[in-house]
């Protein structure tokens, strides 16, 4: 349900599917795209601490702004700038913003949706905004995406972060095309970027092309350019996948089970963030096997996928796992299990990579990681012999860190991710 690091360039060739079109919400998320700003991007918006200006020619530096100051900022940006010529109302519908580093939907995210819905209503009576549901997708109204992503004061999504980049777009289901972008930086204060619960509970953050397509979609791109494909293909998905996670967020594990387990049966349904609902939802109702058997679908996937990062949860500064609700035993079995099926058929090897948030020492962060790397590696050699000579690990400490606020909770708990990379013995 996460996202691959990819280049956020859109220049794919679009296709119009013939009624539902499908895609967002989460995923566990796979891979990444927290790509460096496009000029556009830059000129319009920018981050923490303004630099002195060395050259007269150089523009003035851009400057993060507070937090509700800033979603403001870019959504004005985008509704100003969209120009559209209708005698009616505009129809747009809001699918979930996400962070741009992980695909994950925060507390954050979740109050600017909300946030937008009443400056849309207040400023641009023009648009307006209507709910998330299948009539409303099926009359290809406009799609507002968006991304919140921490970066750096170079506006890179790498090294510890001290701001977020908020990226804004409106996209048409009608052209295909992207009507409208708006930018902006937020500072830090006042933002709560922890999970919403089935982001913090998914335990597998692996590929996920629509959530990727989502952000590509938003990021690195600018008005009158294709939606990527990967998520324009699926836009209608979004719908169910929306409605389901909703109703795992608030506790109804009964009917986000039956809705994830319908989606599933769909055309469009086969996605890594529908098998996580399944697997969450079999978990919270104690029916343990059937949560077990999602759990080795969605590891195999991860690693066909060449990318596997799962959630351990160590006490900190430890190699011992922490206790909690999560079937460790479970996990690593299935893990050996998936990992020596998968070594056998392609014979080949993995990097069994340990991760560490950006607190303390980097000595100690790549030491620990690696520790944990090799206890991890010695469960599942305990399971299945043969990986003995199909493991490598290394630790990485808090070099590829996503998230890199240093928070050292739930939001950034992918910092400390345990990550299977498949490759020559």
């Amino acid at each position: 349900m996460f996202m691959n690091s990819s280049s956020c360039e859109t220049s794919c060739p679009l296709r119009r599917t013939s009624g539902y079109v499908a895609a967002l919400g989460i995923g566990l998320l796979l891979a990444s795209c927290a790509a460096p700003e496009t000029k556009l991007e830059a000129a319009a918006t920018v981050i923490a601490q303004p630099a002195p200006v060395s050259a007269a020619s150089a523009p003035p530096p851009p400057v993060a702004l507070p937090h509700d100051q800033a979603v403001l900022m870019a959504a004005r940006d985008l509704f100003g700038k969209a120009q559209i010529t209708s005698d009616q109302p505009i129809s747009v519908v809001i699918d979930p913003l996400v962070d741009g580093s992980t695909g994950m939907q925060s507390v954050a995210t979740e109050a600017i949706g909300k946030r937008l819905v009443s400056v849309v209503s207040s400023e641009f009576p023009k648009f307006q905004i209507k709910p998330l549901n299948a009539a409303n997708v099926a009359a290809l109204p406009l799609v507002f995406i968006g991304t919140f992503t921490p970066i750096n004061l170079q506006g890179k999504g790498e090294g510890e972060r001290d701001a977020y980049r908020v990226c804004f777009a409106l996209a048409d289901l009608k052209t295909g095309k992207i009507v409208s972008k708006g930018f902006a930086r937020s500072q830090t204060a006042g933002v709560d970027p922890s999970p919403l619960p089935y982001f913090r509970d998914a335990p597998l953050w692996v590929n996920d092309k629509i959530v990727e397509g989502y952000i590509k979609t938003c990021q690195g791109s600018k008005a009158g350019d294709p939606i990527n494909p990967d998520y324009l293909d699926k836009v209608l998905s979004v719908v169910g996948i929306a409605e389901a996670t909703h109703a795992y967020n608030n506790k109804q594990y009964k009917e986000s089970l039956a809705q994830f387990s319908a989606l599933l049966r769909s055309k469009t349904g086969d996605q890594p963030r529908v098998l996580t609902g399944i697997y969450l939802s079999n978990l919270k109702l104690g029916r343990r096997e059937p949560a077990m058997k999602t759990f080795a679908q969605m590891a195999q996937r991860g690693l066909n996928a060449q990318r596997l990062a799962v959630k351990f949860n160590f006490q900190p500064g430890s190699v011992i796992l922490a206790k909690n609700e999560s079937p460790y035993e479970g996990w690593i079995k299935e893990l050996a299990i998936q990992s020596d099926l998968t070594a056998k058929a392609r014979s080949s090897c993995f990097e069994l990579s340990g991760h560490t948030g950006r607190g303390g020492l980097e000595a100690m962060n790549e030491k620990l990681s690696l520790q944990r790397a090799e206890y991890v590696k010695q469960r599942m050699v305990a399971e299945r012999q043969a990986l003995a000579t199909r493991i490598n690990t290394r630790g990485y400490g808090s070099q590829q860190a996503l998230v890199a606020t240093g928070r050292e909770d739930a939001s950034d708990a992918l910092d400390r991710r345990i990550e299977f990379k498949p490759g020559p013995c």
